[in-house]
């Protein structure tokens, strides 16, 4: 650089605030162009990737106390580390299940939004979201992989909303994203589509680690992200096929959680 053009450079620090001044001014008239958008409703907002007032308000957010395995909520705090009966009478093969919300209305609309109606930016949001909700399960946490789908259906649906989710997660956490670590082998009818009784049945098998990829699961510690847990059938196969392969622990990580046997289809 000859000596003219030194001297019309601008510090290192000056021309940063200067990119991040161009940054705000681009967002800006952006909004103004389309303005932010409520992810559940539309409703114009201040700043993108967020929920409007009311929509925020009507979600049931999962929040202590609640069952340490399952993240069932409680009516009223019975002392730490409080297990709901149905962890009692029927363990799971995973450690622990954190979920940001109650599978409703408005959460139904958020996962429907970004496994049916082509919205991947959900994604980061809702992905955001579980991080927060699933902080606990951070710590010694070393890989963080998704509920794989069939490579047929990947093909048709063109991408995978829980890998989504686990990208978001894992950068929260700091931690690795594995997404190909797992691998749904066979295909299976959808899940929502079956009654609690035959849904085991159809994710028996369908779950396994590649046997070149068992190497990297070895003695690590997982975090299994989905969207939604109902029954449990599918993230209770994905574990058995992890913890098979290798793996030390399984924890699940979701969106939502259906409680007391109802699933809320999304309207709109």
């Amino acid at each position: 650089m000859d000596a003219e053009r030194a001297d019309l450079a601008l510090p290192i620090p000056a021309a940063r605030r200067l990119a991040a001044a161009f940054g705000r001014l681009g967002r800006g008239l952006a909004d103004l162009v389309l303005p932010p958008t409520c992810l559940a409703c539309d409703a114009h907002i201040g700043r993108d990737g967020a929920l409007c007032a009311l929509c925020w308000g009507a979600v049931a957010f999962i929040e202590r106390p609640f069952c340490e395995r399952l993240a069932i909520p409680f009516g009223y705090d019975i002392g730490p580390g409080a297990l709901s009966a149905e962890a009692i009478a029927d363990p799971p093969p995973f450690g622990r299940l954190r979920a940001v919300a109650v599978y409703d209305e408005i959460s139904a609309k958020l996962v429907h939004g970004l496994k049916y109606r082509d919205r991947p930016e959900l994604g980061r949001a809702l992905g955001a979201m579980m991080v927060r909700a699933a902080a606990d399960l951070a710590p010694g946490c070393e890989l963080v992989l998704p509920v794989p789908l069939h490579p047929r259906r990947l093909w048709s649906r063109r991408f995978n909303q829980s890998a989504l989710l686990a990208a978001a997660v894992a950068e929260g956490f700091g931690v690795a994203f594995e997404p190909t670590l797992l691998a749904r082998i066979r295909p299976t009818r959808q899940q929502v589509r079956l009654p609690p009784g035959q849904r085991a049945e159809n994710v028996r098998g369908a779950f396994a680690v590649p046997p070149a990829l068992k190497p990297r699961l070895a003695g690590r510690r997982v975090v299994l992200v989905d969207d939604v847990y109902t029954t449990g059938a599918t993230v209770k196969a994905a574990t058995r096929a992890l913890i098979r392969a290798g793996a030390a622990s399984v924890d699940v990580a979701v969106f939502a959680r259906v409680t007391g046997g109802r699933v809320v289809a999304a309207r709109g």
